[in-house]
């Protein structure tokens, strides 16, 4: 019987009361859909063949329990193919990025009379560029297993991205992720550690306007004061919808022993597959384009007047949105889980060094009202969200189920 091991791993750890009957079986076929909460539209859905486990040596059991012999692959042929991918990597670095900046900064001559078409322009060069990495990802053999919320139903609308970060490969997998949704990868603003800002990415990141926070306790309220004034100087009147943010403020590896002793101090659970996030870059996001509250009327009214006042002074060099709305309305909250609690790297994405697998993306999606408005509050939600993330990620592991079956 096909099952999906993660969902039933959300469903137990306090999602079945917010999904009942997720997953359900249209009679005499193979289709599935996912019954979305709050009247999101359904998604449709695909049972695939389950993908044959793993083998762990030169000898692994079938399914049906037999020995099968597993061929070693040729030292000679692999090392050829990651040379071959690598070359490719660098070649299509070497041809790409340049052409994105020599355009960008030829369009920069016209910006002041063509606004529109110069971020309609950059959107479809950045796509572009994004979708170049989904190849290497699609090329080496990683699939990608999505279920949980229909991510469709944000579509168009202001929405903040909360995910888990594991390794240089969650970055490359998102894009990868969502380069087949039509405006998505266009409108979306990183916010990301300062160091990528020196990759060869970087310059590519600057034109589009991501926003690049510095880590550390030192440039902390500094970075939080940049990322207040940015959104209102870039995400709002670019027209920008999705914001992605890691709260965790690191890799997991780095953050683990750190957050389990913060958590030992506070009297906090000690997570093992995720840490606590940290909630001041969502703090601010909130505070500055949050829902709209009563008792946040006047904060409300001076953000209005900061988009306003930078809108006159600007006009030549934006364009505002229309279609979206001026708040953020959805929560958008990603796990990424990797086979065998190994995640990939951004050499294997670009290489192919690892064999190919499957790796699984949950959504889940939160109207941004549901967030409490005061500080305490939002970071328990938070708290909350990554607690959840843990125990979905432990039952994950536990089942040792590495491939989930149903998909978008």
């Amino acid at each position: 019987m096909y099952t999906c091991v993660f969902i039933r791993a959300a469903q137990r750890h306090g999602h079945s009361r917010r999904k009942p009957n997720a997953w359900q079986l249209t009679a005499g076929s193979t289709r599935y859909r996912l019954a979305s909460p709050r009247g999101a539209a359904l998604a449709s859905c695909h049972l695939t063949h389950p993908l044959p486990p793993r083998a762990r040596g030169p000898h692994a059991r079938s399914q049906r329990g037999e020995t099968v012999t597993k061929e070693r692959p040729c030292c000679f042929s692999r090392y050829a193919r990651v040379a071959a991918r690598t070359a490719f990597a660098v070649l299509n670095n070497i041809y790409c990025i340049p052409a994105y900046v020599v355009w960008m900064m030829a369009l920069r001559l016209v910006r002041p009379v063509f606004a529109p078409l110069y971020w309609k322009v950059e959107g479809l060069l950045y796509h572009w560029l994004l979708a170049m990495v989904s190849l290497w990802a699609w090329t080496a053999g990683y699939e990608l297993l999505e279920s949980g919320d229909d991510p469709a139903a944000c579509s168009n609308r202001r929405t903040l991205v909360l995910s888990n970060h594991q390794s240089t490969a969650d970055v490359p997998i998102l894009m990868a992720a969502w380069n087949p949704r039509p405006g998505v990868l266009a409108n979306l603003m990183w916010i990301m550690d300062r160091v990528f800002k020196f990759t060869n990415f970087g310059i590519v990141s600057v034109l589009h306007k991501d926003f690049f926070i510095q880590a550390g306790k030192a440039k902390r309220d500094q970075s939080l004061e940049e990322l207040r004034e940015h959104i209102h100087r870039y995400y709002m009147p670019l027209g920008r919808q999705f914001m992605v943010l890691f709260p965790e403020g690191g890799f997991l590896h780095k953050r683990r022993e750190v957050s389990q002793r913060f958590a030992e101090k506070n009297n906090l659970p000690k997570l093992e597959y995720v840490s606590l996030p940290r909630a001041g870059a969502m703090k601010v996001i909130m505070e500055e384009i949050g829902p709209r509250r009563d008792e946040g009327a006047s904060t409300s009214k001076e953000n209005s007047k900061k988009d306003n006042n930078f809108n006159q002074n600007n006009l030549n060099n934006i364009i505002v949105d229309t279609k979206a709305g001026d708040s953020i309305e959805w929560i958008l909250d990603v796990t990424i889980a990797y086979p065998d609690r190994i995640p990939l790297h951004l050499q294997d994405i670009v290489c192919g060094t690892r064999p190919p697998c499957a790796i699984n993306l949950h959504y889940r999606l939160y109207p941004s009202n549901e967030v409490p408005a005061d500080t305490e509050g939002m970071t328990q939600w938070l708290y909350n969200r990554f607690i959840e993330k843990d125990k979905m990620l432990e039952e994950f592991y536990r089942t040792d189920f590495k491939e989930c079956t149903v998909v978008f």
